[in-house]
């Protein structure tokens, strides 16, 4: 089995799909536009609902906000991560109706997912504004989101994994994505004869995404704030709150 990682693969993998019918192929964020074909039989597209579980870091910014200011800073402009803004965003205002939220984007090519000094100047603008908490959905970049975080005393919401190492100082917590469970699962499928080509989905529902609370960050989350967003994403998945994804 061959796994592409990342939507930026979903031709290569297509393509590749074709060439070799006998292999089976998988792609992490495979991308689908309305009017694609559906992937071949020997390819599935593992995809996440990224907005549910921004929408409960943006529910614990909203929370955690003094200045009722809040940012994002995204990499590459495109729809997948415009996805997490869009959640986040969502998340902010049920919480806080009266809250701002601030969002830029690094750019428009690959290269806007590493570009940590444009992470920093985009972080710093937005802290400058009058935002106190950060979220981030920009791979390397973030790296400069943190380093304004540190530099202004502010804090930052790391993506895709748990960043607190990063910035011990500044994580307020991170929005994970579970790929190696997605990964897991996919290949355990495969050896019982059990997986399907086509696109496989995972979200809250799934325990496809969450939000990181544990020893590291307890600090900086009132319990009550936790509850809270623990109780919204059960409303999430019990179909109460539809969280948009664009």
């Amino acid at each position: 089995m061959v796994f592409g990682v990342g939507f930026i693969f979903t031709d290569d993998m297509r393509k590749l799909a074709a060439e070799f019918p006998q292999v089976r192929f998988a792609c992490i964020d495979f991308s689908m536009s309305p009017g694609d074909p559906p992937p071949p039989d020997n390819l599935t597209g593992l995809r996440f609902r990224e907005h549910e579980g921004s929408f409960l870091v943006g529910a614990i910014a909203g929370l955690v906000s003094k200045s009722k200011a809040v940012g994002f800073v995204g990499g590459m402009d495109v729809p997948l991560i415009r996805k997490f803004e869009v959640g986040y965003r969502a998340g902010v205002k049920k919480v806080c109706p009266s809250c701002q939220v601030l969002s830029a984007y690094a750019g428009t090519e690959p290269k806007a997912f590493a570009d940590p000094l444009t992470g920093k100047e985009l972080a710093t603008a937005q802290f400058g504004r009058g935002a106190d908490i950060i979220f981030h959905a920009s791979g390397k970049t973030g790296a400069g989101v943190f380093t304004a975080a540190q530099q202004r005393g502010k804090l930052a919401i790391g993506v895709d994994s748990d960043q607190y190492d990063e910035a011990p100082c500044c994580v307020l917590t991170s929005m994970i994505k579970k790929v190696d469970i997605a990964v897991f699962d996919a290949i355990q499928d495969l050896l019982e004869g059990e997986l399907a080509g086509g696109i496989r989905e995972l979200g809250l529902a799934e325990d496809g995404v969450a939000f990181v609370y544990d020893e590291h960050n307890k600090d900086k989350i009132p319990p009550e704030v936790v509850a809270k967003v623990r109780a919204l994403g059960k409303e999430i998945i019990a179909g109460q709150i539809e969280v948009p994804d664009k």
